[in-house]
């Protein structure tokens, strides 16, 4: 064999070898430890219940079978829990983020508050595209799209940042739409517990998965009814409900409608802080990418009617490049909205 052809052997054997000396390396690492998810979140809200179904099944598919536990921080909108992870977050893998679906535009629209760049933020996946919409009470004086348009809808809401508040506060600037928004509730189970007592009236921006998991008896009881969706397209569940997206009237209202209903597509995101090794990058994206394809996590799923619909870390990571590309024309109007005085 010639010194030539000899050394080619050897680089491919090498190169074969790189692959699993990594992994090696990662469960080595992984072995023993515990990776925490930081749900931006209060306890018992949508984006919490999959948090603990993620992390009930993501430790069977890191390499090293670490443990898995859930925290929750819910400030501002899931901004505190990013700020701080970003900032301060152990960059070795073992701390994973949870935000609402507001969080990769926030540095847009949220520039003094939101202190991080968040293409530098490593996406590892999101469980579920989700369609979001806005319903109300089946006492609630107004029962349809087009009388939201001709009077006052009291809703509940959390903090800014969430879609609770940016939907109906877009729509009601470009649409005409007349949510009246009531904010700083803790979390949605709080929001339900006032829609029952009747101190508000519905919701002008919830995830229909979550509202399936957390309150099924009123869909059920017909307690409540969408008079309308905030996705992308109309969801094959809701497809005789209206699409606030269909409204628009002009292209620049499409655009800025966009830049926040494109949230439906990565609807719970997960995340790494910055500088994470590569090898446990991909270690981590893979094992999210295998736990959305675990018969047992989808049967846990299906129970709590969680809807699994998943995005690559490559695919939820490229869509946060692109909107944070938003041309500033748009950023401007759609922050000026979002920053207006409550009424």
């Amino acid at each position: 064999m010639t010194a030539r052809l000899l050394a080619f052997v050897c680089a491919i054997a090498l190169g074969a070898a790189l692959p699993a000396k990594a992994e090696e390396d990662v469960a080595a690492f992984y072995k023993g430890k515990t990776v925490r998810i930081v749900v931006g979140t209060a306890a018992g809200g949508g984006y919490d219940l999959f948090a603990r179904i993620v992390a009930r099944h993501l430790a069977g598919h890191i390499p090293g079978n670490p443990a898995v536990i859930v925290q929750n921080l819910p400030a501002a909108g899931g901004l505190v829990m990013t700020n701080q992870l970003y900032a301060t977050a152990p960059r070795d893998g073992t701390v994973i983020g949870a935000p609402i679906n507001g969080i990769p535009t926030a540095p847009l629209i949220q520039p003094n508050g939101a202190q991080f760049d968040a293409e530098k933020l490593i996406w590892l996946g999101s469980t579920n595209r989700e369609p979001y919409v806005a319903f109300v009470w089946h006492t609630a004086p107004v029962q349809s799209l087009a009388d939201l348009q001709r009077r006052e809808l009291i809703v509940g809401a959390t903090a800014p940042g969430t879609t609770m508040v940016d939907f109906p506060l877009i729509t009601n600037a470009i649409l005409g739409t007349k949510f009246k928004i009531v904010r700083g509730y803790e979390g949605t189970p709080q929001i339900n517990n006032a829609i029952e007592r009747g101190e508000i009236e519905g919701e002008g921006g919830i995830g229909w998965a979550a509202i399936k998991a957390q309150v099924p008896q009123w869909i059920a009881e017909k307690k409540i009814k969408v008079i309308a969706q905030y996705g992308l397209k109309r969801h094959a569940e809701l497809a005789e409900v209206p699409s606030m997206l269909e409204l628009a009237k002009s292209d620049a209202d499409r655009r800025a409608l966009l830049m926040l209903f494109s949230r439906s597509e990565y609807g719970r995101p997960y995340f790494l802080p910055p500088e994470v090794p590569a090898a446990r990058v991909a270690a981590l994206r893979r094992a999210f990418d295998a736990t959305m394809r675990d018969p047992a996590f989808v049967a846990d799923a299906a129970k709590l009617q969680l809807d699994v619909d998943p995005m690559a870390g490559e695919q939820v990571q490229a869509l946060v490049g692109e909107l944070a590309r938003t041309p500033a024309d748009v950023v401007t109007r759609v922050r000026g909205i979002l920053a207006a005085p409550e009424r």
